[in-house]
């Protein structure tokens, strides 16, 4: 198995001297794209994004998913199009977890979803378990998959070796249950370390912030019409970077 970053490691030594904080994939995303929405959104949280019609179809969706697989719930005709490939979804031989969350502590151990001490957050759509084989799956209703991102399932596929060390391999993928497509991706657990690396650098990054307190805004393609910060002063423009 591939070691972690030695800079990791001397971190979780003086772990306890940090500043506490948990993240996820959507939540760094967001300071990615920029650590004044961030901060607005996830620290001061005195502006919110407004609830969207495919948020709450895309809710829908999964709860129909989620019940089927593990309930056998019929489909409502309404998502009668995901009932093809969930149906063979469930007939995959081996133990199936929907909705299941996972949590990582700052060192890197299994932990619960709310546990004091986790670090990281993440629920996956589907894992079924298989020997030492995991299949994850992550539903998406956008109608295309032309920029699909794999990246959260390398996020959660590292959060899999942790939680089931007899996996060693994890076949993911991402299901667009309404373009009918399938974006495949898989992981290895002797390449965690360097799966890491990017991760790592991230958080660092975030945490670099945190403990400056230092929230800069960064102009990005949201600005224009898409960002929820109508005070920032890159709102409206049509900047990119």
């Amino acid at each position: 198995m591939t070691a972690l970053p030695q800079s990791h490691q001397r971190e979780n030594m003086s772990a306890d001297k940090k500043t506490k904080y948990t993240w996820s994939y959507s939540s760094l995303d967001l300071f990615k794209q920029c650590p004044q929405k961030y901060y607005r959104m996830r620290v001061k949280k005195d502006v919110v994004d407004p609830p969207t019609e495919h948020l709450n179809y895309g809710l829908e969706v999964h709860k129909s998913a989620e019940d089927f697989i593990k309930h056998g719930t019929p489909i409502p005709e309404k998502h009668a199009f995901i009932r093809e490939p969930l149906e063979l979804l469930r007939k995959r031989n081996g133990k199936h977890l929907c909705e299941y969350k996972l949590g990582l502590t700052r060192d890197l151990r299994p932990c619960g979803f709310f546990d004091e001490d986790v670090w990281w957050r993440g629920i996956a759509d589907l894992i079924t378990l298989q020997n030492d084989k995991a299949y994850l799956v992550d539903y998406k209703t956008g109608k295309s998959s032309k920029y699909a991102d794999t990246k959260q399932l390398e996020l959660l596929s590292l959060a899999i070796f942790k939680h089931f060390p007899e996996v060693k391999k994890v076949k993911a993928g991402l299901l667009f249950v309404v373009a009918h497509d399938f974006v495949k991706a898989d992981f290895e657990a002797d390449q965690q370390g360097i799966y890491w690396m990017r991760w790592l650098d991230d958080t660092a990054r975030l945490e670099k912030s945190i403990e400056l307190d230092v929230w800069n805004p960064r102009p990005n393609f949201s600005c224009k019409n898409w960002c929820a910060v109508k005070d920032c002063t890159h709102n409206g423009k049509g900047v990119y970077r």
